[in-house]
């Protein structure tokens, strides 16, 4: 089991999520986050140039069995990109971490079958 954590632009989850739904892939939690990379974008307040520290992003978890992992990363990457095959700065980043244990409150149930 893993949990694969992305980080994206707020305009590409409607993208992302449908993209996700149709390769089956249903269960997914949705966190609005801020952050900063390497994107940076300014702004002009009062006649004067400001770089903002955070930018607002989405922050998606998903908690898949092995088989699932592939899937899953290449559907982010395809639908996450906002320029076509090369991408832009700042369309985000997917992290993949182990899984210890999931359990399901309402049945007990744990593992990969409370996925």
């Amino acid at each position: 089991m893993k949990l694969i954590t992305a980080i994206i632009r707020e305009v590409q989850l409607d993208n992302v999520r449908e993209a996700l739904i149709e390769a089956e892939i249903t269960r997914i939690t949705v966190s609005r986050v801020s952050g900063h990379g390497r994107q940076r974008t300014e702004e002009l307040h009062r006649g004067q140039v400001i770089i903002p520290d955070l930018i607002p992003k989405i922050k998606i978890e998903i908690a898949v069995n092995d088989a699932f992992v592939d899937i899953t990363v290449n559907t982010i990457l395809k639908s996450a990109r906002t320029n076509g095959e090369q991408g832009s700065v700042g369309d985000g980043k997917i992290f993949i971490t182990p899984l210890e244990e999931c359990i399901r409150i309402r049945t007990g149930e744990r593992g990969g079958t409370a996925i």
